[in-house]
């Protein structure tokens, strides 16, 4: 019998590739049963405007009982003069030591990882309350940050900010961060609101377009928007949009059990959504999230008026409860709160809402397929994603040599 070489080297370089499909299935998490629910919508892979394809692959996951292992514990002066309190000194945050020994930070038995204020101490008069600032080993430039959290921090007197919690550059002074890097605030609210607020605060020249596509409120000073982006101004207000939804912070968001905050960070801009639990994308949930899949941002800032990759560098990922401070201390006379904030601060029964039930977070990277990828992202390709590709092509020089 004689077999005709072509195709019959074709065909076994098809049989010999079929389990790099399969690799690269798993690899992007693919459940078959959910991947055909969703058929009509949920797609891993994305395009840029140059019309390039990629996707975000994974590349750190802080959870369960490994959590904290990726974070260091600040024990400095709180940079937003708030009321919190060591065993050293006054306006700074406790170590990791008093944090785990005292119940600030651990890792429940079903994995999740609990950071929180100081809940059970009465305080003397002029006394601050213990609390928690960490942050990433790792530093970021540009990526997709998702956190998963069944509780915000909320209640009179406190200021929550995320960063994905809250990000920025890790330099020696705050302020220096703020100018030379960039700071984001992704979750940040104070007392009870119900609305949670991003906010940008650049060197000069980083300005917010009002008139880009979010479905936030641009945040307003005096009846005018703060559009411009700029630390050295305004008190440092920066740039900010308030999120419409009621469950975006605050008791709804924790009552119907948490959800998602998004930050899509590329050469396209920055993006933020966030989800209440119901409502979180399935692609989200098999860990092959596509942003293109969700709906308008609550929150942008364009490139063609602030430059992404520019304005923001080498930033950490910074989780932390403050209580009064700069923002809340200010804005506490017309919060609506009992009292005084220092008056508050005594009493541990306030601060039942003080703190984080961090599903996990996780951080990806732009992958792309062209050989090209964005500024400060290393390429590597993934050996399935070779055999995917010679396989297509083992398809293509079969059908080719059929005359098909």
């Amino acid at each position: 019998m004689l077999y005709d070489s072509g195709f019959l080297i074709s065909s076994l370089l098809v049989l010999q590739l079929i389990p790099n499909a399969a690799a690269l299935l798993d690899f992007l998490k693919f459940d078959h049963g959910r991947f055909s629910r969703r058929a009509d919508s949920f797609k891993a892979f994305d395009v840029n405007p140059n019309g390039s394809t990629f996707l975000w692959v994974p590349q750190d996951e802080y959870a369960g009982k490994n959590f904290f292992d990726g974070f260091g514990f600040y024990d400095g002066a709180d940079p937003t003069h708030g009321m919190v309190n060591s065993y050293l000194k006054r306006q700074s945050y406790v170590n990791a030591s008093t944090a785990f020994g005292e119940g600030l930070a651990f890792v429940r038995d079903d994995g999740v990882a609990v950071i929180k204020g100081d809940d059970t101490n009465w305080l003397a008069d002029g006394e601050y309350r213990k609390s928690v600032r960490i942050s990433t080993y790792a530093q970021y430039n540009t990526g997709l940050f998702i956190l998963d959290t069944n509780t915000i921090p909320w209640g009179c007197g406190k200021i929550i900010p995320w960063a994905p919690l809250y990000i920025h550059s890790r330099l020696s002074s705050y302020m220096a961060g703020v100018l030379d890097a960039g700071l984001r605030e992704l979750a940040i609210r104070v007392h009870d609101n119900q609305h949670n607020q991003v906010a940008w605060h650049t060197a000069p020249g980083c300005m917010l377009n009002p008139n880009a596509s979010f479905t936030g409120t641009v945040v307003q000073d005096g009846g005018t928007n703060n559009t411009d982006c700029n630390g050295l101004i305004n008190n440092n207000a920066g740039c900010g949009i308030t999120e419409w939804s009621r469950a975006s912070y605050g008791p709804l968001f924790d009552q119907q059990g948490g959800g998602v905050v998004a930050m899509k960070w590329d050469e396209n801009g920055i993006a933020v959504w966030s989800f209440f639990r119901a409502a979180v994308p399935q692609d989200i949930v098999a860990n092959a999230p596509n942003p293109s899949l969700w709906g308008e941002p609550s929150a942008l800032l364009m490139p063609q008026e602030c430059d992404p990759i520019q304005y923001f560098k080498n930033h950490s990922i910074i989780i932390n409860i403050t209580f009064c401070g700069d923002w809340a201390g200010n804005s506490y006379a017309t919060s609506g709160c009992p009292g005084t904030c220092a008056e508050r601060l005594k009493n541990p029964a306030n601060f039942a809402n003080a703190s984080w039930n961090i599903n996990h977070l996780r951080v990806y990277r732009k992958q792309l397929f062209n050989g090209h990828v964005s500024a400060a992202v290393p390429l590597t390709v993934s050996p399935s994603l070779v055999g995917m590709a010679t396989l297509i092509m083992g398809w293509i020089v079969s059908l080719a040599y059929l005359g098909l």
